[in-house]
């Protein structure tokens, strides 16, 4: 039934510890950036939220890059997209304190490897609101290789996030997908399994739920991302 795999990735394909990740990634980023920019550490913090928040109210005006950098020289005061290409090397470099936060489940690696023995597509569909070389490294983090996926979304070639349905229609437009065919794998109740409103088959992933208003899940297939292999598994019986 299913031929197409979009993939979250934090606390889904990467386990995670969210708040032990936000509180290593932010402390990385204002130690190497604070000198940089001369910019106030919690200034920097505040411009990261407001440049995530603009994103999520991105209505397809024009990529969640332009409007992330829109929101940093606001907060920050001066143009700060100048130093994109040092963001990048932080990315490569430092962003790995944020690691410990993080873990490695084999099954992410065997479903991948699966769906592409199979002749499947896969795809991860993390919501796009960092650059390419963070969503590469924490890709690498997880065990698994950029190069496994037909498609990626980054903050530079997306125009919505998740909750916002248009971002599940995009990514099934540009990629070709037949929404029947097509199944959504995330761990948030809200903006992962919103993705059945289009008519995508939809499986939560429990080892990092995230449930805001804790909501009855047994209304999707659920478990652990080793019983989400298993479905899998048996999606080819």
């Amino acid at each position: 039934m299913y031929r197409n795999f979009l993939f979250d990735l934090d606390g889904t394909l990467l386990p995670m510890d969210l708040k032990k990740f936000i509180k290593l990634y932010l402390g990385a980023f204002c130690t190497r950036f604070s000198p940089v920019t001369e910019t106030d550490p919690k200034i920097l913090v505040d411009a990261i939220w407001q440049g995530a928040a603009a994103m999520a109210k991105n209505d397809g005006q024009c990529l969640n890059s332009v409007l992330f950098w829109k929101a940093m020289n606001s907060v920050c005061g001066r143009e700060m997209r100048c130093f994109e290409q040092l963001f990048d090397d932080f990315y490569h470099n430092e962003f790995a304190k944020a690691r410990e936060a993080t873990g490695v489940n084999p099954a992410a690696a065997e479903m991948v490897r699966l769906i592409k023995e199979r002749g499947g597509r896969a795809v991860v569909a993390t919501n796009p609101i960092f650059p390419m070389s963070a969503t590469y490294t924490r890709i690498r983090w997880a065990g698994l290789d950029p190069n496994d996926f037909d498609y990626i979304t980054v903050y530079d070639n997306s125009s919505s996030c998740k909750p916002n349905l248009n971002y599940y229609e995009n990514v099934c437009s540009f990629c070709g997908f037949e929404l029947e065919e097509t199944v959504m794998i995330g761990n948030d109740v809200d903006e992962d399994m919103c993705a059945s409103r289009l008519g995508l088959g939809v499986y939560l992933v429990t080892d990092c739920l995230i449930n805001r208003d804790n909501k009855d899940i047994s209304r999707y297939k659920n478990g652990s991302l080793e019983d989400c292999l298993g479905w899998i598994r048996s999606l080819g019986a």
